[in-house]
């Protein structure tokens, strides 16, 4: 998901969407670990995603103080 996109988005949707992507790596973890996981790729975009939020999190609680 694009930078842009996350930040159309309201904090509380911004919340689930780090949730699910926390379920989400957590599973590929656990496919990774027991080797069944085909697209390796997955796993740094998830992270990646994560990280974006938390930025755009981060920002708009510094914009209020």
């Amino acid at each position: 998901m694009k930078a842009s996109e996350l930040r159309k988005l309201s904090d509380e949707e911004l919340k689930k969407e780090s949730t699910e992507l926390l379920r989400t790596l957590f599973k590929l973890r656990i496919q990774r670990a027991s080797e069944q996981l085909k697209r390796h790729s997955q796993f740094k975009n998830s992270r990646r995603d994560i990280a974006r939020i938390k930025t755009i999190m981060k920002e708009r609680a510094k914009e209020h103080g």
